[in-house]
Order: C-alpha cells, then sequence, then structure tokens
C-alpha cells in the first residue's frame, strides 16, 4: 500500500532507534499508523560510531513499522542531533532588481540560498538555514513579507551547523539500509514543532530533550527559533555513575535506575534496600535506595546547570 500523503520519521537515537510511520488526515493532523523501535547500538553521544550495526538497527525498527502498518517505506526523513551541532545567528541581503513587482517565494529561496553559501570551519556545513525576521527596505521586524514591494529584502537568520562526516555517516547508514533519505531535521527543531504550541514559542520557552547520550536544547521567543544547542550528557551517564558507584555491571545500572530510580533523595526512606544477585555465585549485593537516588541527582542537576549555563550565555 503506498500513499502520497505518507511521511517516515526516523530517529537515530544513542540508546534507542526508532522508526514511526504516519499519514495526514483530512483535518491536516499527523495520524501514526506504525512504530518500530530497536536498540541503538552503532552510536555514541548522538554520533554514528558503527556503521554496520546502525545499518541493521535501522532496518529492525523500520521493518517492525512496516509490519504494524502494512505500508512499504521507501524514503525516511531523518533526525540528526549529536555532540558537534552548533547554531549561529547571521545577517544577509539581496538586492532585487524589479521594485515594483511584490516579494515572492523565489526571493525568499534566493536570500536562504545565499546564506547556504556561508564560508564555514573546515569539515563542517550547514543543516539549516531558517529565517527569523525580515526587513524590506530599511523598514524592521516584518515577520512576512511575502507580497509587499521593495528593492532590499534583508533577513537575521539562525544557522545550525554540523560535522560533515558525521552528517555524511547518517547518509550513509539509510542509504545502506535500502532507504531514500528524504531530509535531514534538527532534532530540537523536530521535537519543538511536535510539543510546543505557538503561544508558547511567542511568550519565550525553553525546550529541553534529555536522551540517552545528549540533551537537546532549542530556545524561542516572539515566535521565533533564537538558540539550538547539543550538550552532550544524557541519561547514559547517570547509569555510569550507578555502574561505578555501586560496582556492577551496566545492565543491572540500568535496570536500577529504570526501576528504582529516582532524582530526588528525600523521598526515599533511609532503610530501602535493594539487592542484586551476585556475578557467579558471588554473594549478592545490597545498595540503598537512598545512596542511588543520591548518585542520580547529582548527575542530575549536572545535565540541568549545563542546560542552564547554555540559556544563560545565549543571554536569556
Amino acid at each position: 500500500m503506498e500513499e502520497d500523503n505518507i511521511a517516515v520519521g526516523l530517529d537515530i537515537g544513542t540508546t534507542k532507534i526508532v522508526a514511526m510511520i504516519g499519514r495526514k488526515n483530512e483535518y491536516g493532523k499527523v495520524e501514526i499508523l506504525g512504530i518500530g523501535r530497536t536498540k541503538s547500538l552503532g552510536v555514541h553521544r548522538g554520533v554514528v560510531n558503527n556503521i554496520t550495526q546502525t545499518i541493521q538497527s535501522i532496518q529492525q525498527a523500520i521493518q517492525q513499522a512496516e509490519a504494524n502498518s502494512d505500508i512499504e517505506v521507501k524514503g525516511v526523513t531523518v533526525g540528526i542531533a549529536g555532540q558537534h551541532i552548533r547554531s549561529l545567528q547571521h545577517s544577509d541581503y539581496i538586492t532585487r532588481n524589479d521594485v515594483e513587482e511584490v516579494i515572492e517565494d523565489d526571493d525568499i529561496d534566493n536570500l536562504c540560498n545565499q546564506v547556504h553559501k556561508l564560508v564555514m570551519l573546515p569539515g563542517e556545513e550547514i543543516i539549516h538555514v531558517l529565517p527569523q525576521e525580515y526587513k524590506v527596505d530599511g523598514q524592521s521586524e516584518i515577520m512576512e513579507p511575502r507580497g509587499m514591494s521593495g528593492g532590499r529584502l534583508e533577513a537575521n537568520f539562525h544557522v545550525v551547523v554540523g560535522q560533515i562526516s558525521s552528517i555524511r555517516n547518517i547518509g550513509r547508514c539509510v542509504k545502506n539500509s535500502g532507504l531514500e533519505l528524504n531530509g535531514m531535521t534538527l532534532e530540537p527543531l523536530a521535537s519543538a514543532n511536535s510539543v510546543l504550541s505557538q503561544e508558547e514559542k511567542e511568550a519565550g520557552v525553553a525546550l529541553i530533550d534529555i536522551g540517552g547520550g545528549t540533551t537537546d536544547l532549542a530556545i524561542f521567543k516572539d515566535g521565533i527559533i533564537r538558540h539550538t544547542a547539543v550538550i552532550p550528557l544524557g541519561g547514559n551517564v547517570i547509569t555510569e555513575d550507578i555502574k561505578e558507584g555501586c560496582s556492577i555491571i551496566e545492565k543491572q545500572a540500568e535496570l536500577l535506575k529504570v526501576k528504582f530510580g529516582s532524582a530526588w533523595p528525600g523521598e526515599n526512606k533511609e532503610n530501602e534496600i535493594v539487592s542484586i544477585p551476585g556475578l557467579r555465585g558471588r554473594d549478592p549485593k545490597e545498595i540503598s535506595l537512598k545512596n542511588l537516588s543520591k548518585v542520580i541527582h547529582y548527575r542530575a542537576v549536572e545535565i540541568i546547570d549545563q542546560v542552564y549555563l547554555e540559556i544563560k550565555n545565549y543571554g536569556h
């Protein structure tokens, strides 16, 4: 079964890879038809470091989603994050030949294409060029220039930049999985589109997405994306801390975190203890939930601190 209004999203995360098939219904809303999720083995802090393993995981996730929905997936839009992402502000302008002609999509495309030609640091390329607000012949704070006439069209842009090698590797994984790459979207932008209302973006909001390997941040104000950042810490470092702090294996640490973890030490009674079976017939280990939550608390505070610093440095 194939349809035009079908979209497939692929999230290549540090801990899991998720494929989602959606269809636009008659109300313009997206209806989810199928979901597939698999463990992600070849990704570290949002960056692919094992292509073969990642391809396997992508194929499994897509097959699951297809099985759920009876739809054959040909192409996907991939979310991109990872510690190599940075963003910058840039302003640019074009001079229009015909001052009387109204500004159309072509003019805006020309302006955006010009920004795409910006020279980046070696090994970097532009992922997104997002116009924030426009000026027409010096008149500023224009949100929608289409339909106006003028000779000079300028805009402030939010430019998202990433490492060429990391972006290519994602493309390679998708193509070698037998899929077409329809597009790439910055993860925090995709998350913002799905969870933030226009009112929130107007009033000013920071969207924080704590993943397995990275924490994504997107700041909106006056309905415009103002800042994006990726912080190279996520849930995995919490698991790592529990593993080290309690001298247990990673699998047990992850289970402890998910089943008994709390980021607030105050909630746990002093005497609550979890017993973990010892390895190879050794004695079981006893771990107090109070201590477990202390370990989680310290790391959670550190992650939020870094997010706070990023927001503060941005100037809000």
